[in-house]
């Protein structure tokens, strides 16, 4: 409210700039790295310095409905490079493009070469342009997955977890030597949903039959020539000679330029002063601890699953979460969630305080490249959920264990002795394996556990217990595999969820959007393990927060093909 005069000038300032500046034909966008759906959160001013902020999925597409709004704009330009992106990712991209063009804006790919990724995204362009020399890569999916049983108890390192189906495979990394039939299974109708997800973007975008687009990816890959002549690109062109060859279309001489250069010359949205009802979001990224949300304050040198991720802590998420219940003017509330699971009373307490929202005011969820496990397990307070084709979902299941250092020791003729008073109290010592009474104990807390999630998913969802067994046992689906079995309501991503929110509370089209965000006043802006010891006590801090929980709801970590 206090800086709205401030945010009123600086917009009289950049429409004046608007008026005198002259807008270049085609605004060019270097996609280089993965981008998450929503803006990253503030980080600390000390972290700003280490890492750059990356646009986000909700940016880019504020900035194509900019673009969208001026005529004297023709188009976009995506250069591509591989990254990292998540399926989920490139079909939210997609949609934006869509979009872009539905406005009337020509939308051009190009690229030094096109992978799996690059090449799905560019498919839903009106035209794919490829630099002389390039290829195009191999087509299609693989995956691999690791098992280190045989390898760990050579350096006296042994995993001992219970789980409750084959199918909640989490821990098959750490004990087993090779993949389980169910693992095998799940795989393979995961890896066969994205590949159909492929074909349709082929067939739609190179106006192909199916067979026509099979056949495209299995002749592949391709060099620059043969890309050309079986129309698999529209062109090759270098980069340096797009203005030209995009002039074809402009019927002059077309000019390119980046955002920073274009952006002075649209005109921006007149700012809205935020008084009346709104759309209330709230994340819910990386794993699902008990405790406050962290992130790493420098990114590892590898990725680590699970410990090096994101984190998002129960007495950060409920806090923002019983600030937007008590906020009368949150008419409803997005709750995005992108996360394989975590600690299972950590969940539980995050859907209890979203429950409460739901309560008072409609509650859509919205899955982004996986809300799995715990993630799922949060988003059944949603009165509505929407995820994108290829989100991994589902995994409703648990596991509980430990990992078994203490052979490690032995061969470091390393001698620990304990004492302990308490007939369990050593349960979850790393020295030794569950005896088998423990291992009854810890089952036994794992099916009380599955047993109650299972409850949640028939009571959320509207099922009877038969039908959510069959769906459930740790199996892991896509959306639209988890669309057809009822565990989600509809294909889309943040704007569908939204427009689904401003339905559901009835309110108008352009209803302000607010993310939510603890307290200041309850979060300290980063754990004091990350402080001391970087990304590595980061690591270590993850550790001993799962450790703690009681029982796990966490995602296998599948083997994520190159796009």
């Amino acid at each position: 409210m206090i800086l709205f005069p401030f945010r009123y000038l600086w917009w009289l300032v950049a429409r004046l700039r608007s008026r005198l500046g002259k807008p270049p034909a085609y605004v060019m966008f270097v996609l280089e790295e993965d981008l998450p759906a929503l803006p990253d959160p503030p980080r600390p001013l000390w972290q700003r310095f280490t890492s750059r902020p990356r646009l986000s999925s909700k940016e880019l597409g504020e900035r194509f409905n900019l673009i969208a709004r001026n005529p004297q704009i023709k188009g976009v330009v995506l250069h591509l490079r591989p990254t990292g992106m998540t399926m989920a990712t490139l079909e939210d991209l997609r949609e934006l493009v869509a979009k872009l063009r539905k406005s009337g804006k020509r939308v051009v790919a190009f690229a030094p070469f096109y992978t799996t990724g690059t090449y799905y995204l560019a498919c839903a362009c009106d035209e794919i342009l490829l630099m002389p020399s390039g290829n195009v890569a191999a087509l299609g999916f693989s995956t691999t997955g690791m098992f280190m049983a045989d390898g760990l108890r050579t350096i006296g390192l042994a995993a001992d977890f219970v789980q409750i189906s084959p199918y909640k495979s989490a821990p098959d990394i750490l004990t087993k030597s090779k993949m389980s039939d169910e693992y095998r299974d799940q795989v393979t109708w995961l890896v066969e949903s994205q590949y159909k997800e492929l074909i349709g973007a082929i067939v739609e975008g190179r106006s192909l039959d199916e067979s026509g687009a099979r056949a495209l990816i299995d002749r592949s890959p391709y060099g620059d020539r043969q890309a050309y002549e079986e129309r698999v690109v529209d062109g090759l062109v270098a980069e340096e000679k797009l203005p030209d060859h995009l002039s074809r279309h402009f019927g002059r001489a077309a000019t390119i330029a980046t955002w920073e250069q274009a952006k002075a010359s649209l005109q921006v949205p007149r700012p809205r002063f935020r008084r009346g009802r709104y759309v209330a979001v709230i994340r819910i990224e990386g794993t699902l601890v008990d405790g406050r949300s962290g992130q790493l304050p420098i990114k590892p040198p590898i990725e680590v699953p699970l410990f090096g991720e994101d984190r998002s802590g129960d007495l950060t998420v409920v806090q923002a979460a019983r600030q937007i219940a008590t906020d009368k003017r949150a008419a409803a509330t997005v709750v995005y969630v992108n996360s394989r699971g975590g600690s299972s009373t950590a969940s539980e307490a995050m859907r209890q305080a979203i429950e409460v929202i739901a309560a008072r005011k409609p509650v859509v969820v919205v899955m982004g490249p996986a809300a799995a496990s715990g993630g799922y397990w949060v988003s059944t307070a949603g009165s509505w959920i929407v995820a994108r084709p290829s989100t991994l979902t589902g995994s409703i299941g648990v596991w509980s264990g430990k990992l078994v250092t203490g052979g490690v020791w032995t061969k470091l003729l390393f001698n620990r002795e304990t004492i302990a008073l308490g007939e369990h109290a050593t349960m979850l010592s790393d020295d030794r394996p569950f005896t088998e009474e423990e291992r009854k104990i810890v089952r036994r807390e794992i099916e009380r556990i599955y047993a109650y999630f299972l409850n949640l998913v028939a009571k959320a969802r509207k099922m009877r217990a038969d039908q959510v067994v069959p769906v459930a046992e740790g199996k892991v689906w896509t959306g639209r595999q988890a669309l057809d079995r009822k565990l989600v309501d509809e294909m889309g991503g943040l704007d569908a969820g939204i427009r689904k929110a401003r339905e559901m509370a009835r309110l108008s089209d352009d209803a302000v959007v607010h993310e939510v965000r603890s307290p200041k006043r309850m979060i300290s802006p980063r754990s004091e393990a990350a402080t001391a010891a970087g990304w590595l006590g980061f690591l270590v801090d993850g550790v001993k927060l799962l450790s703690r929980a009681p029982a796990l709801a966490v995602m296998e970590y599948l083997p994520r093909a190159p796009l």
